[in-house]
């Protein structure tokens, strides 16, 4: 019997993990090797790691825990969990093996769901990206078009003025408002309502769009509009309420309060999987520092 699982090693996860080592707590954390940032050259905006590679990042965490005896990383994949009626947790691991707890941390990360669109996922982390937080300084003043619709297409043009004064907004054949081609002539952003087709350049680098009925616009920086969804059945499965929130960022989010409580005992959640602020690897450390903090508590006073 764990004290606790942590089911994901991305940041979120691996921070829980962290927390949950310091307060000399039994923990088992599952790495199904899958973290979302890993397509990316760096790290954006985590202090004391910006623009590191987020392999050596991961790799460094885990050299972290390793000096804690009470905490395993373990690779493997969660294939089901269920919660017993005495408050334990009980997960199924895809080698067969069934791991027991007292507390569960949901860390998964998500399932990044962008356009299918030819030659995007190949530049997807690098020149195609969907934060311009974390991406919009390695692409500054360069020509940027964004993928998107409606307000949140527009939004997010307005939003890159910050990076480049050559923004254009594609449309992929909607049609923009005469309020929206205000705000959009206002801000100085072009706009192409033309539907597109695919995206080219020269091995992972973006040198242009192409448009469905011919032609194309040269940009080597493109912002997608892409949906969060979450990666399994896991958190509906233990009884936690799982909602599309957030009309800009579109997240498929697990609920939990300030200290990443479910709502079912002992049941907490952290990272990209439970949040509806812009996803981000400082908030996810954050959140699993709060997740394994949280866990820690519980355990505490229930046992």
């Amino acid at each position: 019997m764990n004290d606790c699982i942590v089911i994901g090693a991305g940041a979120a996860g691996l921070s829980a993990g962290l927390t949950l080592a310091r307060a000399r707590r039994t923990t088992l954390v599952i790495d199904a090797g899958r973290q979302s940032n890993l397509a990316a050259a760096g790290i954006g905006g985590l202090l004391g790691h910006d623009r590191r590679r987020p392999a050596a990042y991961y790799a460094a965490a885990r050299a972290e825990l390793a000096a804690y005896p009470s905490v395993e990383v373990r690779g493997g994949d969660v294939t089901g969990a269920e919660r017993h009626g005495d408050g334990t947790f009980e997960v199924s691991l895809g080698d067969g093996r069934r791991e027991r707890a007292r507390a569960l941390v949901l860390a998964p990360g998500m399932d990044y769901r962008y356009p299918a669109l030819p030659g995007l996922a190949e530049r997807w982390g690098g020149d195609v990206f969907h934060c311009p937080f974390c991406h919009g300084w390695e692409t500054r003043d360069r020509p940027t078009a964004v993928l998107a619709s409606g307000p949140v297409g527009v939004h997010g043009a307005l939003n890159l003025r910050a990076y480049t004064d050559d923004i254009t907004l594609l449309t992929d054949g909607a049609e923009l408002s005469g309020a929206d081609r205000d705000r959009l002539t206002d801000g100085r952003v072009r706009w192409d309502e033309r539907p597109v087709a695919a995206l080219t350049g020269d091995g992972p680098r973006l040198s242009a769009v192409t448009f469905a009925g011919g032609g194309e616009l040269a940009v080597t920086a493109l912002l997608v509009k892409s949906f969060l969804y979450q990666r399994s059945t896991l958190a509906r499965d233990l009884g936690a309420t799982v909602t599309m929130s957030n009309e800009h960022l579109g997240v498929e989010a697990i609920t939990v309060d300030a200290m990443c409580r479910t709502g079912v005992p002992g049941l907490f959640a952290a990272g990209d999987a439970a949040t509806t602020v812009p996803p981000s690897m400082a908030a996810a450390v954050a959140s699993g520092y709060l997740a394994g903090a949280g866990a820690a508590v519980h355990l505490t006073a229930g046992y």
